[in-house]
This record gives C-alpha cells, structure tokens and sequence, in this order.
C-alpha cells in the first residue's frame, strides 16, 4: 500500500456537485492499493499513520499525532499511485489492485483507523470521478510505502 498524506487545515471530497466528506484540521490520506497488499500492510500502515508525529506542538514543533491533536481523517482511493512510468509516457497501473481485491482491503483499512482513532473517518467514493480540495498545512506531505518498512 502506498499513502500520500497530506496535513490539512481543511479538506473536502465532491462528487458530482456533491460534497460528500468534509473535515477541519487533520490528514488528508490518498491510499493506493496493489495486488500483493494485504491485512499486514493495512495494520502497519494504520499504526504508523495514526503515531507520526507531523502535527506542531505549543512551540511549533512537528512532535504530535493526529491522535494528540484530535484530528480528522479522510480517505481517498487513488489506484494512480502504483502508476509505472519507467517506458513510455502512458503510465501503466499493472500493479495497481482490481476493484475485487482493492475494495475490501479499502474498506478495512479505513475500519482499522476508525479503531484506532476511535472516531468516524471520512471518505471519498471509490472508483468515482472525485474533486479534492484542500489547504495543505505547513505544506507537510509525506510518502509511505508498507513494502518499504526498512
């Protein structure tokens, strides 16, 4: 599984001129699954994505977790994230997760971090055409790869 997150002061999910998840301060989670991703990468990635500490303290500095600050989470699928972009210049998603295997393994992965946060996460719809926006905060961005663990 790989994540871009992105630390936001707010963020939205529209489809079809719908607003369909909104949150204030918290992380804007887009998460691409491939074929060989499992419950393991789910768990990891969750435990590691709820303790980073990416959020400013009293003196600014980048020392607490989404869980220290009480932060909102959304989840976004975003299969482009596996793009191959090595030949050519058409990426290809090859390893990118077909909706069988990514849609239960999306579903689990946003059930384990309402666990762990212990609050209702915000999503997106997936496979549908989406509009994201948000204020990047800082701009903090981080990548995360679970098949990049050491």
């Amino acid at each position: 599984m790989r994540v871009v997150l992105q630390r936001v002061s707010e963020a939205s999910v529209t489809i079809e001129g719908e607003k369909v998840s909104a949150i204030n301060k918290g992380l804007l989670v887009l998460l691409g699954i491939e074929d060989a991703d499992s419950t393991e990468d789910i768990e990891w990635l969750t435990g590691k994505i709820t303790k980073l500490r990416i959020f400013g303290d009293e003196e600014g500095v980048m020392n607490l977790s989404i869980q220290d600050v009480s932060g909102d989470v959304i989840v976004v699928s975003q299969f482009t994230l596996h793009a191959a972009t090595k030949k050519g210049n058409r990426p290809s998603y090859i390893k990118a997760a077909k909706p069988d295997v990514a849609i239960p393994l999306y579903e689990s992965f946003i059930n384990s971090m309402e666990t762990v946060l212990g609050k209702k996460i915000q999503t997106g719809r997936f496979g549908a055409d989406m509009k994201v926006t948000l204020v990047n905060d800082g701009p903090v961005t981080i990548l995360i790869d679970s098949k990049n663990r050491e």
